[in-house]
């Protein structure tokens, strides 16, 4: 890894609140996003637990990667935070705390279409301390039971300094991701490449919903998850296509892929450069891809021994 380019650190102008019902509890969730100084990071906080319980989004702290991504452990938790980080990373917010009275935040209709739109309401501005941009030099690639996650160097070299500050139109990341679940699936093979700004994820990623198939549904029913959710509240797809709903995008499933990634990639702390390809990629290989880029940043340095 290397540091391309850097920008400044950002935060919101004002608190943004978004209520809704939570997917795995079924309970009324309150999330309040908070302005935070320059180089805290995005923190959760649960302020249903006492003493509150501060939890940052990053990498370390990641301790579930089936069917969501999870920060945390046991009561401590905060399940599902892709879609809230990504919403955040995508509008290029560094610095936010994310006050939730629930171990989830709210589902809404399962796309960050409201958490974006409450952070561009509430206003977005530049702080002083910088943010840096990494690439690689040559390709990482990770691969895991006919599942691939490549992240490729970027095209241009590493910046000066003088050109470094906020340029939004350089040392930017492309993400491309290839959906195939066979062909004897109801969601068609297709793909989305998306170059991320924040305008990008606004208008072509923020809105794409998650997807599951009626099969899966009923089995997460059978589990007790999802009671107080329908069918017509995110994308459920039967034989003939999404039951009770029709697609934003004609790649709608892709991109909400692509969304996925960018919240699992801001796990890193650090923004990142090049182009990122995923075939079938889920939570897991995001996350391990992440892992591998931050032990990247930061070796662990065994000591010596020590001669008798």
């Amino acid at each position: 890894m290397k540091r391309f380019s850097y920008r400044h650190q950002r935060t919101i102008r004002r608190p943004a609140e978004v209520r809704g019902v939570g997917y795995l509890t079924g309970a009324t969730v309150r999330l309040r996003f908070v302005p935070a100084p320059p180089s805290t990071g995005i923190v959760f906080v649960r302020t249903d637990l006492r003493p509150p319980l501060y939890l940052p989004a990053h990498v370390e702290r990641v301790t579930g990667t089936q069917r969501r991504t999870t920060l945390g452990h046991s009561s401590g938790q905060v399940g599902l935070v892709e879609h809230v980080l990504a919403s955040l990373a995508g509008l290029r917010i560094d610095n936010c705390h994310i006050e939730l009275n629930a171990p989830e935040p709210p589902g809404l209709d399962g796309s960050a279409r409201d958490f974006t739109a409450a952070l561009l309401d509430a206003g977005i501005c530049l702080q002083a301390a910088r943010r840096p941009i990494y690439g690689v030099e040559r390709s990482v690639v990770l691969k895991a039971r006919g599942v691939t996650l490549a992240l490729h160097p970027p095209l241009s070299q590493p910046m000066t300094a003088t050109q470094a500050i906020d340029s939004e139109s350089s040392q930017v990341l492309y993400l491309s991701y290839f959906l195939d679940y066979g062909l004897a699936s109801p969601i068609v093979r297709q793909i989305h490449t998306q170059a991320l700004t924040p305008a990008s994820f606004a208008q072509e990623l923020a809105a794409c919903r998650t997807f599951i198939l009626e099969e899966e549904a009923a089995e997460l029913r059978r589990l007790g998850l999802g009671a107080r959710t329908s069918v017509s509240d995110l994308l459920v797809f039967g034989p003939r296509g999404p039951i009770d709903n029709t697609l934003r995008f004609a790649n709608e499933p892709a991109r909400h892929k692509v969304l996925d990634l960018v919240g699992d990639l801001s796990l890193l702390g650090a923004d990142l450069c090049g182009h990122i390809v995923a075939y079938r990629s889920g939570h897991p290989l995001n996350v391990e891809m992440v892992r591998h880029l931050y032990r990247t940043l930061h070796p662990v340095v065994v000591p010596e021994r020590q001669a008798a």
